[in-house]
């Protein structure tokens, strides 16, 4: 298994929308490369993610790349939907420097890739979010999302049990 780190705005629809993809064995809500060990005091530069263990004989980091792009506007900063701040904005995370390389190398191939807003970072720090946000849209399905709800069940017939 490998573990891959996607932000794609508000975490609540990524994660609910990430772990019904083919090849994902576990989602976690939480915090990437913020400056903090812990989830107490202001705002610390983070983006709100969605930790990604997945088995890469089944999905590789280009088709997750390719999954996340369905979800977000590639182009936008720090907003997703109706979500605005830093916090939303969308990039990949790895402590895997393949990871990077493999999703540097799908925005490259686009014909759009000088637009792309989408950062590709190491992974320096992941905080666990709170329980309340862990698989939130599951308990509370009408709070709001980003992502449309046909989109968000798209794979769901894929998932692995």
């Amino acid at each position: 298994m490998q573990t891959i780190y996607l932000a794609g705005g508000c975490l609540w629809g990524v994660q609910a929308f990430v772990k019904t993809l083919p090849g994902v064995v576990s989602t976690e809500a939480g915090r990437a490369n913020g400056t903090s060990k812990t989830l107490d005091g202001e705002y610390d530069g983070y983006a709100e993610c969605v930790k990604t263990t997945f088995h890469p004989d089944v999905v590789s980091v280009e088709e997750l790349m390719g999954y996340l792009f369905e979800i977000i506007d590639p182009y936008s900063i720090n907003k997703q939907g109706e979500d605005v701040g830093e916090k939303y904005r969308t990039g990949v995370y790895s402590i895997d420097p393949k990871h990077l390389e493999q999703a540097k190398a799908f925005i490259k191939k686009r014909e759009d890739a000088g637009r792309i807003a989408v950062e590709v970072l190491p992974l320096i720090n992941y905080v666990r979010s709170a329980e309340e946000h862990q698989d939130r849209l599951a308990r509370c399905p009408d709070d709001y999302c980003h992502i449309p709800q046909q989109l968000l069940t798209k794979y769901k017939s894929n998932v692995l049990t």
